[in-house]
């Protein structure tokens, strides 16, 4: 193998220029340096000129490599040799900053002024095996992308990457460069990276994709394959199921139109009976209507007269309803008017009780005033006394001034006159200090006196101030216990207020929800019924119910009273399936329902059909029905009903299901073979032997909405029961209104003590600054007095030395004057002269610190009268204010007093006029019972032959229904009948023609009032059946007595013969049993033939997908016996030597066994899919997870298996940066020796340290160094082999 013979960089990093670092034939290198010389630059330039990307050198652009600028002596060299400025002006001289890679973050303009460098370039010169040298070159273009040149020539980037594979230079792999911090990632890593990082060095990474491409397709097709197989096997079975079924349709078909012609023979009885009994009923009816016409002329008189004195009873009634509502509106204005007395009277309380307190507070503070105008006054008149005092004063001291005093001739004055010049001259220093003394004396005093003065009115200021914020304080805490009382009735009466609130509101709540329910239900009501009137016949029948239930307590109702449908969409389907027994009545025994038959035939009141509890047979029901399909439930359980009468309704419903649609049905009756009754929601009927039944009528569909009605007519009654029992709240609302009265006056009594404790409050602070000024001000005047009064005393005590000294001199010199007058000395005589002078400036000064000190008393209280006189004035306006009030409310409630009175008696007239009417009410009332009561007995006679001619209608009704059923369900089940040559075909019978009641239903009597008497229209549609096919036997008809169907005793009808009806229908049942076991698959010879068809194309598909499993196997197979093949290749040899490495790294002279290593795969079969575990034991060391090593230890695994892996496809050259970093110097002197004894031909080792233990011991020196004043990193090289 070749090795790497010098690396030339041109303005790469911290590079400037063009600089080389030589490698030559050493085989190891050590590239060393100071930190931020630039030895990782050197790191990056060989990973960069190898084609790494610039992300992994530390930058994000290209041009970020490039060098810039240039830094001052002031600049600090980062580790990689970049500088960042240190001073602020570093942009004057055109310098920026730079970041750790040496480029600068100065801006644009500054960098095109500088003129940096914009394209860089690395080369790195290579000599391979035999000798030639090859110099691979990139550049970093002004565009800032990279160009590539092999000796010279541009090429592409994967050229350049195929010239490098070819000298075993794996670029991906990165097998050959050990980054800073590389170590330390590489022994921390997780078993899958590195089974990623032996996937990138053996080369199976490259199959990775196509690996999961194709064992995705490989599963695809598997799955493909499979689904066809079974596919095709599924197919085969229906061949044979299909078969089988084709043979027994054929069967089916026979007994089919065996069935058909009983059904026909069934039906043509039928409808002869029908048509003979409604002809029958037809002609006895016209007699009875002839009877009707002559009973209804007699009684027309009697109902015309109790119409009119019905007319006469409404009109009575609307007048006292109307004169009701004025009394209401009436009493409404009156409580409306009361309610509104209640807070105009609180009003004037609330306002009262405050003009009392003003006038109360007003008087008090009016004494207050008159007291400091008491003291106003008696000081005035102190200091006219002081001032009286003061001129009487004056007069007497000038008249002592003239009698006192000594007459002195003329010479003794010269005398004196000349010896006071003598002591002037001797004393004329100290006089003149005794002077200016005695002058400074004079102004002191002054300045004292003046000073004392101010503290005594401040001080007396100050008690003053005291005494007012003593009694502000008191009135302030009144004010705040009248706020704490008041808050606690306020509190008190808004506690009643919310809770009377609270009972309104809910009554009010409960009321509305009541009346929105009773909306909601009338409005139900009114479109249930759709404009129909519950007729007669049904009232009777559910009185007839009702009084059964009051006379024999074991019956419990009808059937469709007992039950409801669960969902409204089963409503149709649960009317069929119960249908004749809908309208049964369930009673608890046998005895019962003879006593209720019995009770019928007594009272005349029709027929019905009873279920007794303990006698009827029921059916235990097909458990095996319930889940067969999902769109299929039993009848039983799309009801509620009440479980004491679960026995009535499994008899009603018995095995019934009920399927969502006609294609559930047809699935579960004749694919599923069910015997059962399977009903749709729209009522479409499969019987057990397969006949199919087609649609309800319109009543049937109704019968539920009238159990519906039924049940919002008493939940409307029970709401508009509820509705009058919530209580009236116009009694709490004028409570309501008394508190709420009151809280408002309570609120304003607390606005008004809030604003007193406010106003207090404002006082008492304005009091508190006032003395706190006042304080102030005495504090600073105090210690102005003290020092004032203690420099006066020192400067008397100054002056009296020198007036002793000035003595001296005088009694020196007037000795002789003195003696001669005898005087003791000369200033006894001064003193007679001049004690007057001096005694009257003193008592002048007393006069004029006393009326100075009366003065600021006076001004002071005139201040505090002046404030009070104006409080007096506030609260004199807000009496005024008060009081106008009071006479404003007093004016309203007059007026609403008034107001009152009218509407008292407006109310009293209301109410005699409403006695009136009552009283003609009721007359009117009893005018339209006399009536009644002679309508109804003229139409006594009547009833019977209106009964009679209900019951025959009724039987016409039930045999055209039962006429029009039975040609109904011959159009829907396409049963053919004879008809005769010109009626009209079954296609113009309408589905939904007639309303008519099931034919076993009871009779009950119409209403009278809506008898008719025309014949009933019985509908035939056109149709005419020929019955000539019918035999003569079956036309005949026995006449039977049927006592519990008819209200009288004498009445016969003609009624088809039970025994042959049962005959018939039991041939019907017979075929349809042998059909019903059959159950064959009428479709299954045109779905034996499709299934047919489908089995050639599956065959045709499953031989495809097999062929496509085959090959997707094939491909996946050779992808990763390849993948495999690579991987274990590498793993295999790298697994080899990571042993031997580790032990040779770790092994000393103390421990020549060194530690062991091993790698482990978690996955044998394929080991790429798992993680590999790295396992390293350092020597005398239990086995440990690689996280719970040492840093050293960690790096010295790490570097055992970077040897290894390297070893593997080894490349020329090994690049490590700083990876001794983390290791003591025994360790270093390790790796060191590992170098040096495997670095040769075949293995470059070039290493960045700045361990003295690794680097010494190396073939060259690369030295890396910074050149501050050309700003760019330079090298040197070493040949230490000249050395050792």
């Amino acid at each position: 193998m070749g090795k790497l013979i010098r690396l030339e960089l041109y303005n790469f990093k911290s590079y400037k220029g063009h600089h080389t670092l030589l490698f030559g034939d050493s085989y190891f290198t050590s590239i060393i340096g100071p930190n931020g010389s630039g030895k990782s630059n050197s790191m990056d330039a060989i990973s960069f000129v190898l084609g790494i990307k610039s992300s992994h050198l530390r930058s994000t652009h290209l041009r970020d490599l490039v060098y810039r600028g240039r830094v001052l002596k002031t600049s600090t060299i980062n580790g990689d040799g970049s500088a960042t400025m240190n001073g602020a002006n570093g942009h004057a001289n055109g310098d920026g900053d730079f970041d750790e890679n040496g480029t600068q973050n100065s801006t644009q303009n500054v960098t095109q002024e500088r003129h940096d460098p914009k394209t860089a370039w690395v080369m790195a010169v290579y000599e391979d095996d035999a000798g030639d040298e090859q110099q691979w070159k990139r550049s970093i273009t002004n565009q800032g992308g990279s160009e590539y040149r092999i000796n010279g020539s541009v090429v592409s980037a994967q050229q350049y990457n195929d010239a490098m594979e070819a000298e075993n230079i794996l670029v991906k792999a990165r097998n050959f460069l050990v980054f800073q911090g590389d170590v330390e990632q590489i022994a921390s890593q997780s078993p899958k990276d590195l089974t990623k990082l032996i996937e990138q060095i053996s080369g199976s990474l490259e199959y990775k994709a196509d690996y999961e491409q194709l064992k995705e397709a490989q599963e695809e097709a598997l799955e493909n394959q499979n689904f066809n197989l079974n596919r095709r096997r599924g197919i085969n079975s229906e061949i044979k199921q299909y078969q089988e079924q084709k043979r027994e349709a054929d069967s089916y078909s026979k007994k089919a139109d065996q069935r058909d012609q009983a059904i026909v023979t069934h039906i043509l009885w039928k409808l002869y009976h029908f048509q003979k009994t409604i002809e029958d009923s037809s002609a006895k009816i016209q007699k009875h209507q002839e009877e009707l016409r002559e009973h209804r002329r007699g009684i027309a008189k009697y109902e015309n007269s109790l119409e009119e004195a019905k007319k006469d009873q409404a009109k009575v009634g609307r007048d006292v309803s109307k004169i009701e509502r004025g009394i209401k509106k009436k009493e409404k204005e009156v409580e409306e008017k009361e309610n509104s007395l209640v807070p105009i009277a609180e009003k004037i309380h609330l306002t009262k009780d405050r003009l009392m307190k003003a006038n109360t507070r007003i008087a008090g503070i009016a004494k207050e005033r008159d007291s400091k105008a008491d003291t106003v006054k008696h000081l005035t008149k102190d200091l006219k006394v002081v001032e009286k005092a003061e001129a009487q004063w004056e007069t007497e001291w000038r008249k002592l001034g003239e009698q006192t005093g000594r007459a002195l001739s003329e010479e003794d004055h010269h005398e004196y006159n000349r010896l006071k010049e003598e002591v002037s001259k001797r004393s004329s220093a100290d006089q003149l200090k005794a002077s200016n003394l005695e002058r400074q004396q004079r102004a002191d005093e002054e300045t004292v006196n003046s000073l004392k003065s101010k503290v005594d009115s401040l001080q007396y200021q100050l008690e003053r101030l005291k005494e007012d914020i003593a009694e502000t304080k008191d009135h302030r805490n009144t004010a705040n216990d009248l706020i704490k009382q008041t808050t606690k009735d306020i509190e008190g009466k808004k506690k009643e207020y919310n809770v009377l609130t609270s009972e309104r509101l809910r009554s009010a709540q409960y009321r509305t929800e009541l009346d929105e329910k009773l909306q909601e239900v009338l409005t139900k009501l009114l479109d249930a019924e759709d404009g129909r009137k519950q007729s007669d016949k049904e009232m009777r029948m559910k009185a007839t119910i009702a009084d059964m239930k009051r006379i024999f307590p074991g019956v419990r109702g009808r059937v469709s009273e007992l039950c409801k449908p669960k969902q409204k969409k089963y409503a149709d389907a649960v009317s069929t399936v119960l249908g004749r027994h809908f309208d049964a009545i369930v009673v608890d025994d046998e005895k019962t329902a003879k006593e209720c038959i019995q009770f019928l035939r007594d009272q005349h009141r029709g027929q019905a059909t009873f279920i007794p509890l303990d006698t009827i047979q029921v059916k235990a029901t097909n458990s095996n029905l319930k889940g067969m399909h999902r769109g299929t439930r039993m009848a039983l359980d799309t009801i509620d009903y009440d479980k004491a009468v679960d026995r009535a309704m499994s008899y009603a419903c018995g095995n019934a299901i009920v399927c969502d649609d006609l294609a559930i049905a047809k699935y579960m009756c004749y694919d599923k073979g069910v015997e059962a009754k399977a009903v749709t929601l729209d009522g479409t009927v499969i019987h057990k032997g397969g006949l199919m039944t087609g649609g309800r009528g319109r009543e049937q569909g109704r019968r539920w909405e009238d159990t519906e009605v039924d049940n919002l007519r008493k939940l409307a009654e029970k709401l508009q029961r509820d509705l009058a029992a919530v209580p009236d709240n116009r009694r709490n609302a004028t409570e309501e209104e008394t508190l709420h009265g009151e809280l408002t006056g309570l609120e304003q009594k607390l606005a008004y003590a809030r604003e007193e404790a406010k106003a207090h409050e404002r006082n008492l602070v304005s009091k508190q600054k006032e003395l706190s000024h006042t304080e102030r001000e005495l504090a600073e005047v105090m210690p102005k007095y003290r020092g004032k009064l203690q420099e006066f005393e020192a400067l008397k005590e100054d002056l009296k030395s020198y007036q002793d000294a000035v003595g001296n001199v005088e009694d020196a010199v007037f000795a002789e004057f003195c003696e001669r007058l005898q005087y003791d000395n000369i200033r006894v005589y001064e003193a007679q002269q001049g004690s007057l002078q001096q005694e009257g400036a003193q008592k002048k000064l007393e006069f004029k610190q006393q009326k100075s000190r009366l003065e600021s008393r006076i001004s002071f209280e005139q201040q505090q009268l002046q404030e009070t006189k104006n409080r007096i004035k506030t609260l004199e306006d807000r009496t005024t204010q008060d009081q106008a009030l009071i006479e404003e409310l007093e004016a309203q409630k007059d007026s609403i007093s008034d107001e009152l009175d009218t509407l008292a008696a407006e109310l009293e007239q209301l109410q005699e006029q409403l006695e009136e009417q009552k009283d003609l009410y009721a007359k009117k009332e009893q005018k339209v019972a006399e009536q009644r009561r002679e309508v109804q007995k003229r139409s006594k006679n009547v009833e019977g032959t209106k009964r009679a001619v209900a019951g025959l209608e009724a039987e016409i009704q039930r045999n055209a229904a039962s006429r029009y059923a039975l040609l109904r369900r011959c159009k829907l089940e396409d049963i053919t009948i004879p008809l005769a040559d010109d009626s009209e075909s079954l296609d113009h019978l309408p589905i939904d023609g007639i309303t008519h009641s099931d034919p076993d239903a009871m009779d009950i009597d119409e209403d009278p009032d809506q008898s008719s008497l025309q014949l009933p229209m019985v509908q035939d549609y056109g149709i005419e059946v020929d019955f000539d096919d019918l035999d003569d036997d079956l036309k005949e008809v026995i006449m039977e007595y049927v006592v519990c169907r008819k209200e009288y005793a004498d009445y016969i009808t003609q009624n088809p013969d039970e025994k042959l009806d049962e005959e018939l229908q039991e041939k019907i049942t017979m075929l349809e049993d042998d059909m019903k076991q059959m159950a064959p698959n009428m479709r299954a010879i045109e779905r034996l033939e499709g299934v047919e068809s489908r089995l050639k194309t599956t065959e045709k598909e499953f031989e495809d997908a097999r062929k496509r499993a085959k090959k997707a196997k094939d491909d996946f197979e050779e992808v990763k016996e390849q993948r495999i093949e690579l991987f274990n290749k590498a793993f295999s040899h790298i697994s080899e030597q990571i042993g031997p490495i580790y032990k040779e790294l770790t092994r000393s002279a103390s421990l020549p066994m060194g530690g062991q290593a091993y790698l482990d795969t978690e996955d044998s079969d394929e080991p790429y899919l798992d993680g590999i575990k790295y396992h390293a034991m350092p020597p005398l060391k239990r086995f440990r997870d690689m996280e719970h090593l040492s840093g050293g230890e960690k790096t010295m695994a790490a570097l055992a298996l970077l040897f290894a892996i390297h070893s593997y496809q080894p490349s020329p050259f090994f690049v490590l940066d700083e990876v001794d970093a983390a290791l003591d110097n025994a360790n270093v002197a390790k790796i060191a020796n590992y170098i040096r004894e495997h670095a040769g031909p075949g293995m470059q080792f070039i290493v960045i340290s700045l361990k003295t233990g690794l680097f010494q011991g190396s073939e060259a020196l690369v030295g890396i160094h910074r050149d501050q004043g050309a700003n760019t990193s330079k090298a040197l090289t070493l040949d230490l082999r000249k050395y050792q």
